[in-house]
């Protein structure tokens, strides 16, 4: 099922390629997706090994998705990806729900043994939580709707489709992701956890842990059912990008914007380098907008069009060097 030595630490040495920072978030999902597919094949008559589905709280643009494409890479599983919102806004979400998994059969070309296997990730899972005041009722009662109406697949159970093939949800390990705006403020309220008589050097570490830690009740009371919150037992917890984060974002990973950027330009037969301190100013404006890694391929656009637009009618050309986001492009043969 898992492939060859994918032991947690092989997974999170994999995901380091392709997702910038996130190290505490990638230990626990890499632990969480090795123990469900271990539990696929040790499963036996005497003992049930219950699913652990994993929710991922972060604000936006942070990697929640690219980190869990990536995983399902690794594993060599189909992935799907959904927003809350859209089985929100539907009046058939059980219609959705199928339509979810036809995505994901479709990734497993047609495969229903191999669907099962996959994963699930089902964005802006806050969004579902309950609002106050009149207004808000409608959707909060559509919101609780959706969360119960996850709470079989996320389990596990034999799901029939429109074409009368069906797929056994078990095995398919569900990730849930949201920004939980406000979440902070309710577990400042909450955790208080005070002096422990352990060693000294080991006091502060283990209240630190403590009071990160999001407990049920502080989900609860931001909205998610007691039975949805029972469905996603491991939690994994993304901070915020910083500027040095971003320019990393820009030019570390595999498939970064200026790998890709430069192999594009490749093509045409051109080199291009960008001066270090023009990822700096990205990373500069990118901060400002308060988006995350998300705005970054709109500003990477736009610096690249006129060169874009120049290259291919200019064969003479063979490097590109960009010095400034303010200057014009220097263009050698």
């Amino acid at each position: 099922m898992l492939p060859e030595n994918a032991t947690p630490s092989a997974i999170v040495k994999y995901l380091n390629q392709y997702v910038i920072g996130q190290e505490e978030a990638k230990r626990v999902l890499a632990v969480a997706v090795y123990a469900h597919y271990r539990k696929l094949t040790a499963a036996g008559e005497t003992v049930r090994l219950d699913k652990s589905n994993v929710l991922i709280i972060g604000p936006t643009g942070t990697g929640k998705t690219l980190l869990c494409e990536t995983l399902s890479r690794f594993l060599q599983v189909p992935f799907v990806t959904t927003d809350a919102t859209s089985l929100a806004q539907t009046k058939y979400v059980g219609e959705e729900i199928e339509a979810i998994l036809l995505r994901l059969l479709e990734k497993a070309g047609g495969d229903t043994e191999r669907a099962g296997r996959g994963i699930v990730f089902i964005d802006e899972i806050d969004k579902l939580k309950a609002r106050p005041g009149e207004a808000a009722r409608v959707q909060a009662t559509s919101g609780e709707s959706v969360q119960h109406a996850l709470l079989k697949i996320m389990e596990g159970y034999p799901v029939r489709l429109p074409d009368n093939r069906s797929i056994d949800t078990s095995g398919i390990l569900f990730i849930c992701g949201g920004a939980f705006v406000g979440l902070e403020q309710i577990m400042e309220k909450s955790h208080s956890f005070g002096y422990i008589g352990t060693g000294e050097d080991d006091n502060q570490n283990i209240l630190d842990r403590l009071n990160s830690r999001v407990k049920p009740t502080d989900l609860f009371e931001f909205g998610l059912i007691p039975e949805f919150t029972g469905r996603l037992p491991v939690v994994a917890r993304f901070q915020d990008l910083s500027k040095a984060m971003l320019v990393r974002v820009m030019t570390e990973p595999k498939n970064s914007l200026y790998n890709q950027f430069r192999l594009l330009l490749q093509s045409e037969g051109v080199e291009l380098q960008i001066e270090p301190a023009v990822f700096q100013q990205i990373a500069e404006i990118a901060f400002e907008y308060k988006t995350g890694a998300r705005s970054l391929r709109g500003i990477f656009e736009e610096l690249l069009t006129p060169v874009l637009y120049a290259v291919p009618d200019h064969k003479e050309v063979k490097k590109v060097v960009i010095k400034s986001l303010f200057e014009d492009p220097s263009y050698y043969k």
